[in-house]
């Protein structure tokens, strides 16, 4: 699916210095619940030159760019094809969804390859990331006062993602499209009441000790999960990166 950037953020990422394998969106956009004054999270794979992986001096493995245009702002965070590579190969549950974001602002026929090989960069193991995500997320949401719907929503976002995953073997992000599946009645009102309001919409706190138990239910469930998770204990993916990592360096070159 095409995304289109608003146009005040286009310019920023035309002038990016090196080829662009992919960009894509994540953040509250990619999940499903963007506010009317949440941010874009531009994320993708930039493509070094030969000459800057090869010498003692090398290009950056990661640019980080930040632009604000009328209250709003554009995070954008790209990684050299090579250390991508690596953070799939140790189980990035992050780049994993840049990489399979439907939400696509550049793509490429490499983009496409590296999603088909990726594939086998998938592990059970993968639910840990999803497990230690879904905990710094619910520290977030109580140690607020109030507590804000945002950070709740993203716990539950992370706990079905994982859960999915561990069932099935494939990455959706997008908690509407979770929810299809997993049928939870609070999450329309969460996703609504963001909606509505703005990145503080709070939490009442006579909902605290609900959130709580299905916090701890779902915890559960992604746990059993990963336990009877059919999927591999290792990626298999190396030696087709490789091979991909060295044409994409050649035609650079």
């Amino acid at each position: 699916m095409r995304f289109e950037l608003p146009s005040q953020f286009q310019e920023s990422l035309a002038k990016q210095p090196y080829p662009l394998l992919f960009a894509t969106i994540s953040g509250a956009h990619l999940y499903g619940f963007p506010s009317a004054d949440s941010d874009y999270d531009l994320r993708g794979v930039h493509i070094l030159p030969l000459t800057q992986v090869i010498g003692l001096q090398t290009g950056p493995e990661t640019r980080e760019i930040s632009t604000d245009q009328a209250g709003i702002e554009l995070d954008l965070v790209t990684h050299d094809v090579k250390k991508f590579m690596g953070l799939l190969l140790k189980r990035n549950s992050y780049v994993l969804e840049q990489l399979y974001s439907p939400l696509i602002v550049h793509s490429s026929p490499e983009h496409e390859e590296l999603k088909a090989i990726a594939t086998r960069c998938i592990t059970r193991h993968h639910s840990h990331h999803y497990l230690g995500f879904a905990r710094t997320q619910w520290r977030l949401f109580t140690k607020e006062s109030p507590s804000r719907v945002k950070p709740l929503l993203y716990v539950f976002r992370v706990l079905l993602t994982g859960i999915h995953l561990m069932q099935t073997g494939e990455i959706e992000a997008n908690l509407r499209h979770l929810n299809e599946k997993f049928q939870l009645t609070y999450i329309p009102d969460l996703i609504a009441q963001k909606l509505s309001g703005t990145e503080q919409a709070i939490i009442l706190d006579r909902d605290q000790a609900f959130y709580h138990q299905e916090y701890n239910r779902l915890m559960r469930c992604l746990e059993k999960a990963s336990q009877s998770s059919s999927l591999p204990e290792t990626p298999s993916a190396g030696p087709d990166l490789h091979q991909l990592l060295v044409h994409i360096r050649l035609a650079a070159s």
